[in-house]
């Protein structure tokens, strides 16, 4: 089995897409993930899972801080900001929860303090104890088969 088939089958894997952002020395750092779960109620536990060429891996061992975004449906353009996709990143203007820049308008927004890392291939497993949650209303963006998508309601 090559790294292809193993990608294309974990695409069949319905994700929301999150941006996980941190700050250092007064300059806010970002990137598009969707390895994201949350891992415990008590204590309050989430993880993200980052590439170890990614440079977001070093900044997060160097910060031990992070924040997560849910993005919205209509919050597309973020997803493809923060994956290098399309520029923009100068231009996003944030919030502030726990001290974390995060994403204004985001269905989610959780602070983190990272309380472990876990090494697992050629990522990095962020275990982030959750220090705040704000909540807003709105449908989550989604990704499924390489593509985004929206929720549809079952009749």
């Amino acid at each position: 089995m090559d790294s292809r088939v193993f990608r294309n089958a974990m695409g069949n894997f319905a994700t929301g897409i999150t941006i996980v952002t941190t700050e250092s020395a007064g300059e806010v750092y970002g990137m598009t993930v969707n390895a994201f779960m949350s891992v415990s109620l008590d204590p309050m536990l989430v993880v993200v899972s980052i590439d170890n060429k990614a440079s977001m891996y070093e900044i997060l061992q160097k910060t031990k801080k992070y924040a997560v975004s849910f993005l919205k449906e209509e919050q597309t353009e973020y997803s493809m900001i923060y994956a290098d996709q399309i520029p923009g990143k100068d231009k996003v203007v944030y919030n502030r929860l726990g001290g974390q820049p995060v994403l204004q308008d985001a269905l989610t927004t959780i602070a983190c303090d990272v309380q472990d890392m876990v090494l697992a291939g050629d990522h990095m497993l962020f275990i982030g104890k959750v220090t705040e949650i704000a909540i807003s209303e709105g449908d989550p963006l989604l990704y499924f088969g390489g593509n985004y998508r929206t929720l549809k309601d079952i009749e």
